[in-house]
């Protein structure tokens, strides 16, 4: 740690950026502040094949929404300028540039080098050469046992290799892989990794079709230019890193070679195995930060920003899917995170990804918001149901009513749309378990008795009760009158809100009829006797 911590996320713009990715990008933001470090995003799009249009747009903007910040690469916030450098996709910093298809010309360099060292081969086997091999070979691989049997530069003779290389004949360079060597890797989670060189084959580095490295060359190109101090990314990667560790020394770069961490998997939430889209569509959660629109198939995939999740709540979500804390403790804000988040605390076994407690986390955070942020939110919602015009402070009144109740904005609405709609219809059960036969006669007689309270004094607050909250002023009015006619108080206040709501539900009657005033909610009680009379 005398150096200064240098991490960085390097997403593929195959697509829309797994949630898995997002904790990746999380983890490796957390331990960067925690040391006084930087944070860069690199764009690895050396598989043209896959390249997936506005998805590098994707990342950015999913990143930024979460609130974890970039300080170099693309993307990356300016703090000079105190703005997005260029554009979206602008790139900010020394070691640029950051999206691998604009280094070629570096690769080409590293390439030549490990040619030049023995490090690295030319192979011209054709696709049917290879496969001839695979089904003469049982568990074929290309390595040391197998390499002298192929169309390689350590069996072609020189003058061979030259003349195919200036016909432009299609290659690929493989790295020369020792047999029968532990490769030792240590991994700040896992510990030693011990893997023989054996079970690995000669990975390919480069190939002439498209003139672009593999992942691998890149990966330690960049890593090593970028003075990358850290690489903390997934579990999958982890049978790669003998073959990194190897590069690194055929470089010469054994000393600087970053410390490895590799992060567990987040598992389906119903039984083992990686998380996938396919989970989240069978039980009904979203697998990405935001939507998106895949341009190539015309897919459209959900989001948790579009599902109502707070960025805050899903950033605590993530952060405890793999990571644990000492203690209890289970809603951290960002700067406690910073402050306690640590590799020797990360799981080594996969976390299960509970949706359901994804939902507890965003109910959280909903209820910490003031009810004039969340009535914000809910703004969309009542213009979709063509309530637009609707006052924020009449909507935060009504937020703070019914906000113990959600788990997303969106659900304001089931909760709460009686405010703004008289009921259309009424629920069947309630009218079965609370309309009584004498239902009509105790609401007529309620409407001459509400309707005999002044309108300034409709709206007014009672006396203090000895718990010392504030009861109603229509509280003293109506309790008197129903234990004096021994009518039930049950019997007509269940009524009572049916008429207002539509349902047997919904905060305190009072409160209610508070936001409705005196005029609505005699309205709504004289149309509900006309309506289920008939």
């Amino acid at each position: 740690m005398s150096q200064t911590v240098r991490v960085r996320f390097a997403p593929s713009p195959t697509g829309a950026l797994h949630i898995g990715g997002v904790r990746t990008a999380l983890y490796n933001y957390l331990f960067a502040r925690q040391h006084g470090g930087k944070m860069l995003l690199r764009i690895e799009d050396t598989d043209s094949n896959r390249f997936v249009p506005g998805a590098e747009e994707y990342i950015i903007e999913s990143l930024q929404w979460l609130g974890i910040e970039i300080d170099e690469g693309i993307g990356a916030w300016n703090k000079t300028s105190g703005r997005l450098t260029k554009e979206l996709c602008g790139q900010y910093g020394e070691n640029g540039p950051y999206r691998q298809s604009e280094r070629r010309e570096i690769y080409h360099r590293y390439i030549k080098q490990l040619l030049d060292s023995g490090n690295a081969y030319y192979a011209f086997d054709t696709p049917q050469e290879l496969e001839q091999a695979r089904q003469q070979t049982p568990n074929f691989q290309y390595d040391a046992r197998t390499r002298t049997t192929m169309q390689n530069s350590l069996t072609l003779p020189a003058e061979e290799v030259q003349a195919r290389l200036e016909r432009g004949e299609q290659y690929v360079v493989r790295f020369k892989v020792g047999p029968n060597e532990d490769i030792h890797v240590h991994d700040l989670i896992r510990g030693e990794v011990i893997i023989n060189s054996n079970i690995l084959d000669d990975k390919v580095l480069y190939k002439s079709a498209d003139d672009l490295p593999t992942y691998h060359l890149a990966n330690i190109v960049d890593d090593h230019l970028m003075a990358i101090t850290h690489v903390i990314r997934g579990e999958e990667w982890l049978p790669s890193a003998p073959l990194h560790v190897l590069l690194y020394r055929a470089f010469g770069w054994q000393d600087t070679q970053p410390a490895f961490a590799h992060l567990p998997l987040l598992l389906k939430p119903d039984g083992n195995g990686k998380l996938s889209k396919r989970d989240g569509d069978r039980l009904g959660f979203p697998v990405f930060p935001l939507e998106f629109h895949n341009e190539k198939d015309g897919t459209v995939s959900s989001g948790y920003r579009e599902s109502g999740y707070l960025p805050e709540a899903v950033i605590n979500f993530l952060a405890l899917l793999g990571w644990h804390n000492t203690g209890d403790q289970e809603i951290y804000s960002i700067a406690e995170l910073i402050e306690q988040f640590s590799l020797d605390r990360v799981s080594k076994a996969g976390a299960r990804f509970d949706y359901e407690k994804g939902k507890w986390f965003n109910h959280q955070y909903l209820q910490r918001l003031s009810n004039q942020q969340l009535a914000t939110l809910f703004m969309p919602t009542l213009a979709a149901h063509n309530h637009a015009s609707e006052d924020i402070d009449k909507v935060a009144q009504v937020v703070g009513l019914v906000k113990d109740r959600i788990n997303f904005p969106q659900e304001l609405w089931e909760q709460a749309s009686f405010f703004f709609e008289a009921p259309a219809t009424y629920d069947e059960k309630s009218l079965k378990k609370r309309w009584k036969e004498d239902s009509p006669k105790h609401l007529s007689e309620l409407i001459e008795l509400l309707q005999s309270v002044p309108c300034e004094r409709w709206t007014e607050r009672g006396e203090t009760k000895e718990d010392g909250t504030q009861g109603w002023y229509l509280d003293e009015v109506v309790m008197p009158w129903i234990n004096s006619h021994d009518y039930g108080v049950g019997n007509v206040m269940n009524a009572f809100r049916i008429c207002l709501v539509g349902a047997a539900r919904g905060p305190h009657i009072w409160a209610i009829t508070d936001i409705l005033g005196k005029e609505e909610t005699l309205n709504r009680v004289r149309k509900a006797l006309t309506e289920i009379k008939s």
